[in-house]
């Protein structure tokens, strides 16, 4: 049995180039990595690959907020002294991504090995895209979307947190996941949005280095040098810059069913694939 393949230059900036388009629209960037690496490489990136090529992408979301996530951080710092600041809804704020990053971070570590192992699953894959796909468009369609961000609560935090935690399960999508919490909680499309961007700073940079040495343990998979991992997650990023961009632009004037039909169909022709034999599981 093949335990590993060495990753080439054109795999690596294949995934890369997946990363950085799908890792923060609401169609999961995991499962894509996992469906495109075995469609045409015949065998899995890996969930630390993945977990990697994440950094670039959240650095992209770090750079474009960069001004946002600046206030917010030192607003934080300045309201644990100063019971004026804790006022505001800032500071407020800063408290809901750090207390809804926890979820995340907790199930990561307790059931690493079911990550890595049984949930990346192409058949888990194909489920996960179908039904919370469908759970996206309920969001959208019966979601008030009332509520801006100066409205947010923690308990908005803490249960868009726990939607952001199901991504861990390649197929759900981290933004798709909590989006569409957000979205039944009565926030608008761009609030929703946005939260879903700063909420996962934290959760993936943690992954993502604490990844690191996973990615060249030479297990079961693609395995990339270490130049490779440097590149595609630049690639990744950059890419993953220009898709928040264009994301915000979209939320603002279009509901997100074009985003329910693309997981719902994706999921579909997994499916027939893998009965097929095309894919194996």
């Amino acid at each position: 049995m093949l335990e590993w393949v060495q990753l080439s230059w054109l795999q690596a900036m294949v995934l890369a180039v997946v990363q950085g388009l799908t890792e923060f629209l609401p169609i999961s960037s995991s499962g894509h990595l996992r469906i495109v690496s075995e469609l045409f490489f015949g065998v899995d990136a890996g969930a630390s690959f993945t977990a990697v090529t994440q950094i670039g992408t959240e650095l992209a979301v770090v750079i474009f907020f960069a001004k946002d996530i600046v206030r917010l951080v030192g607003t934080w710092f300045r309201g644990l002294v100063n019971a004026e600041v804790r006022r505001t809804q800032d500071y407020r704020l800063a408290w809901f991504v750090i207390v809804g990053s926890i979820p995340i971070a907790v199930l990561g570590l307790l059931f690493q090995d079911m990550i890595r192992g049984a949930l990346r699953s192409l058949w888990v894959t194909g489920a996960m895209l179908i039904v919370f796909g469908v759970l996206l468009g309920l969001a959208e369609r019966f979601g008030r979307q009332v509520r801006a961000q100066d409205e947010l609560t923690m308990r908005d935090g803490v249960l868009m947190g726990l939607a952001q935690s199901l991504a861990l399960i390649p197929g759900v999508s981290r933004s798709g996941g909590t989006i569409t919490a957000g979205l039944s909680l009565g926030l608008t499309r761009p609030t929703a949005v946005r939260f879903s961007f700063l909420l996962a700073i934290p959760a993936v940079f943690a992954a993502g280095l604490s990844e690191i040495p996973h990615v060249f343990e030479g297990g079961p998979g693609l395995q990339p040098s270490g130049v490779q991992m440097i590149v595609a997650t630049v690639v990744a990023g950059v890419v993953g810059f220009a898709c928040i961009a264009w994301l915000l632009r979209f939320v603002e004037r279009h509901s997100v069913y074009l985003f329910v039909w693309y997981r719902i169909g994706l999921g579909l022709l997994v499916f027939a694939l893998l009965g097929f034999g095309v894919m194996q599981p």
